[in-house]
This record gives C-alpha cells, structure tokens and sequence, in this order.
C-alpha cells in the first residue's frame, strides 16, 4: 500500500482525534461551569428565578409544588445545566467554528462567522424576549381566567418543560432573519420571491404559533407577530447584502 493510498485514511481519522478533542473542550466548558454554579448561587437560587414570572402571579403565599420523590432535586440541576450551556455558549460555538474553518474558502469564512456569531445572539434574544416580555404577559393572562374556587399550584417539572418548549419556539422563531439571508447569499431564492411569499409567511406563523404555543390567544400573537417582523428584517439584511456585493462587483469590472 501506497502513501497516496494510506493518505485520505490518516486524514479521515486526524479529523475524527479533532473532532473528538473538540467536543470534549466543550463538553468539559459546559460541566466547569455548572459546577460553579451549582455551588454558587445554587441550583435552587437559579430555579427561583427562572420560576419567577409564575410566582408573581399566583395568589399571595401560594407557592409551586413537586409531585416526583426526586423532582424538587432533579429539576434544579436540569435547569443548572441549561444555564450553563447558555453561558457556555460562545466557547461551544468557538470550537464548532475552529473545526470547520479550516475546511472553508476565504469567502466563505466571511460568511461563516458573521452568521454563527449573529444567530448566536439572536437565539439568546429570544429566549430573553420570552422570558421578560411573553412569560409576564401569558401568566397574567392566564390567571385573570382562573375561576375563585381554585388555588393555582403549578408543577415545577410541568413548569420547566413548558419553559423549555417556549425558549426553543421563540430562540428558532429570531432565526428568521439568518434563515432568509442564508436562503438568498446560497441563491436557493430571491429577495422578490421571498417578499411575493409574504402572506403565506403570515399565515404558516399563525399556524406554527398555534401549533407550539398553549391554547390562548396572547401567546400566539406574541410568537407570531416577531416572526412575522423578524421575516421583514431578514428582508431588509438580504438586500442590503445583495445590492452590496452588487457595488463590489461593479467596483471589480470597473
């Protein structure tokens, strides 16, 4: 057997050490700070702010409640370990782009990092959008329906998985923009085609809000209006993009 022959294999193999040693870094990223935070300030302390827009909206004195034997330790640590993927976050992405850079073309890269990095804090926007906006106004609206015979006690692991649901809805729904903008730079699309596709984007994000919001009417607006103005601006950056390399290549032929 040949050098040329033994070659791909030892490649294919050195990328599959690389890939291993990177996701390691993250992996070990991610457990470092969870257990920074485990002890400080507490996997409790960061469940009481996550349950925060529910506290303060149920009946004074009335608190959320644990139906499992290991629920009211299991909870806490999961939500722990969501908090530090999220700080982790940037470190994580950074080993996903060292990995495939390598592999890029120059143009490429360009492209490449602007929309890791944008869809990144575009994500995190969402969630934070669904968190300080969404979760007060849908929890206020649902305890204005709860009829006076009833005590409202929420289970905390019903809790986080419905809070999980709506940080993943919203953190896709602000990718809008990215998505757009990939579908134009790939050339799979246009920017008239797309902005001709408008009112079906309108109605497929009512449907996709109906579809992964609870049954009322606030929080399926409050997902479906900033898709909706989140496809405008995706809009807006895809043009802007085109008419810019337009100039560049009119500036090259000149």
């Amino acid at each position: 057997m040949t050098d040329k022959e033994t070659l791909p294999e030892d490649s294919f193999i050195s990328h599959l050490v690389e890939l291993r040693d990177r996701l390691l870094r993250a992996i070990i990223a991610v457990v470092a700070v969870f257990i920074v935070l485990f002890f400080y300030p507490g996997a409790s302390a960061i469940y009481d702010v996550l349950a925060q827009p529910m506290l303060a909206t149920l009946p004074e004195g009335t608190r959320m409640i644990a139906t499992g034997v290991i629920t009211p330790f299991m909870v806490p640590v999961k939500v722990t370990l969501l908090a530090s993927f999220v700080i982790a976050l940037p470190y994580v992405l950074y080993q996903a782009w060292a990995f495939v850079a390598p592999g890029l073309y120059q143009h490429e890269k360009r492209l490449a990092l602007p929309l890791i990095v944008s869809s990144t804090v575009l994500f995190l926007a969402g969630m934070a959008f669904c968190y300080f906006v969404v979760f007060k106004t849908v929890f206020h609206f649902i305890a204005t329906f709860a009829p006076q015979s009833i005590t409202p006690a929420p289970d905390i692991e019903a809790y986080l998985n419905f809070v999980m649901t709506m940080f993943l809805a919203f953190g896709l729904t602000f990718e809008v923009p990215v998505a757009v903008v990939l579908l134009v730079k790939t050339g799979i699309t246009t920017v008239a085609k797309l902005a001709a596709a408008r009112g079906y984007v309108v109605v497929g994000a009512f449907v996709v809000a109906a579809i992964v919001t609870p049954p009322d009417v606030v929080s399926q607006f409050m997902l479906a209006v900033p898709l909706c103005l989140l496809y405008e601006v995706g809009l807006l950056a895809a043009r802007m993009i085109k008419k810019r390399e337009s100039e560049s290549t009119a500036i090259e032929e000149a």
